[in-house]
């Protein structure tokens, strides 16, 4: 029986479908471990919680040991490889993705920025004058992850057109957190160590250019930069993205090479199967070796990284640092609590700042021509894209944490996050849940 081919634009979208699927999985886990979280800090055994966090593990010898805490080695040391990884996407969207062209990129930078802008202006209106300024940054942020999640519960609803509108969004916010990160929340600088760190980076970017493709290279020299960055004032999770820079996107061999290649030894393998299996015959598991390394060839170490890395991410890493972080001590008037000055403004910032900002800045641009419009895509879409959009879990946790990094502040602002996404999840899914679906298989 016949397999049906193909069609052109599956071949297309298929890897961005897989993405999507693995980050709607793991926006679920988040949820979880959050709820987890939640639920342990105000427990009955929520001192073993707060216990675990301060747990410190040190690494190294001989009087040059890095000895922190559960938590900071959460923060700062396994955040850095997702932000590794934000960066191997970022990296690919300007290549080769939606942020490849002036055109394609436009409307989705401008939403992002709109969508940065209003939070930060409405959380300065509510904390203008309370000392609590400096929290920003907090409500700018797009959590893709919880995002995804809830757009792969509405199905044929959403055309694919906005699932990749508003990924490029999330990815263009994720360049905006990161750039409010290393230029606002950073300590004070220790220009010897910063300079180190550009050094490395640099020889990281010289091995690109020299052709080096081993990627326990820029492992190494990665994990290096990230040292001399957490000494340097400038925060250590910055290096993660400036390392993804580095890492070569061409592949050693083009595709119509692999091809020819891979037909020779394709024929060759027919020819020396006897019927004796792989195991009888080491010339066959040559043939196979070499037909794997011609595959490999014609992979990008990019791409390679960011499938290795990605489900470790979405699967262990985010839910760790929500476990880790979404844990607030529910004490005292929890409605004063999320009546403060600091919680409204988080709160606000996502629930009102980013869909205002979102769909102000994207219907402007497609009504004034200076956007072309998406395919399949209304008015209504790009509001509850704005909603989804004010889902700030992740980003927005990590920079409270820079923000405050300890006190009523830190669990002030992590209330008004865990209201503002959730209110917006709930928000966006029931906008976007009243639209008709669409015809055709599942996007």
């Amino acid at each position: 029986m016949a397999t049906a081919k193909q069609a052109p634009i599956d071949r297309i979208l298929s890897p961005f479908n897989r993405f999507f699927k693995t980050s709607a999985a793991g926006g679920l886990l988040l949820l979880a471990c959050t709820v987890l979280a939640m639920a342990w800090a105000n427990s009955p055994y929520a001192e073993y919680y707060f216990r675990l966090r301060e747990l410190h593990i040190a690494i190294g010898a001989g009087g040059n040991e890095l000895n922190l805490s559960l938590l900071h080695w959460v923060n700062d040391g396994l955040m850095a490889v997702f932000f590794f990884v934000v960066g191997l996407e970022i990296k690919r969207e300007i290549l080769a993705g939606e942020l490849s062209s002036a055109r394609k990129a436009l409307l989705p930078i401008m939403a992002a920025v709109g969508g940065m802008l209003a939070p930060a202006g409405l959380y300065l209106a509510f904390t203008a004058g309370t000392g609590l300024e400096r929290g920003w940054g907090i409500p700018m942020a797009t959590d893709i992850a919880f995002t995804l999640g809830v757009l792969s519960l509405l199905g044929r609803r959403i055309p694919a057109s906005l699932k990749v509108f508003l990924t490029a969004l999330a990815i263009a916010d994720d360049i905006g957190a990161v750039l409010v990160i290393a230029l606002f929340y950073g300590g004070e600088l220790n220009l010897y160590a910063l300079g180190l760190g550009l050094a490395v980076l640099a020889g990281m970017a010289l091995a690109n250019a020299l052709g080096v493709r081993r990627t326990v290279v820029y492992f190494v020299l990665g994990a290096i930069a990230w040292l001399c960055f957490y000494n340097s004032g400038v925060h250590a999770t910055v290096a993660g993205v400036l390392a993804a820079m580095t890492i070569p996107a061409r592949p050693r061999v083009g595709v119509d090479e692999m091809l020819s290649k891979s037909r020779r030894l394709l024929d060759d393998l027919k020819n020396e199967d006897k019927g004796r299996g792989m195991l009888a015959s080491d010339r066959l598991h040559k043939i196979v070796l070499t037909l794997r390394r011609a595959c490999r060839d014609a992979e990008t170490p990019l791409q390679r990284l960011d499938s290795l890395l990605h489900p470790w991410v979405a699967f262990l890493i985010m839910p760790m640092f929500a476990l880790a972080n979404g844990g607030v001590a529910l004490e005292g008037d929890i409605l004063a609590s999320l009546t403060s000055p600091l919680s409204l403004g988080v709160g606000a910032g996502l629930l009102l700042g980013k869909p205002l900002g979102v769909c102000l800045i994207s219907l402007g641009m497609v009504r004034l021509g200076l956007a072309p419009k998406l395919p399949g895509v209304t008015a209504r879409h790009i509001l509850g894209a704005g909603c989804l959009a004010g889902i700030g879990f992740t980003m927005s946790i990590f920079v409270a944490g820079l923000a405050f990094p300890g006190g009523a502040e830190a669990d002030l602002s992590k209330l008004g996050i865990l209201a503002g996404s959730l209110t917006s999840a709930v928000i966006g899914w029931a906008v976007l849940r009243g639209l008709p679906e669409t015809a055709g298989p599942e996007n």
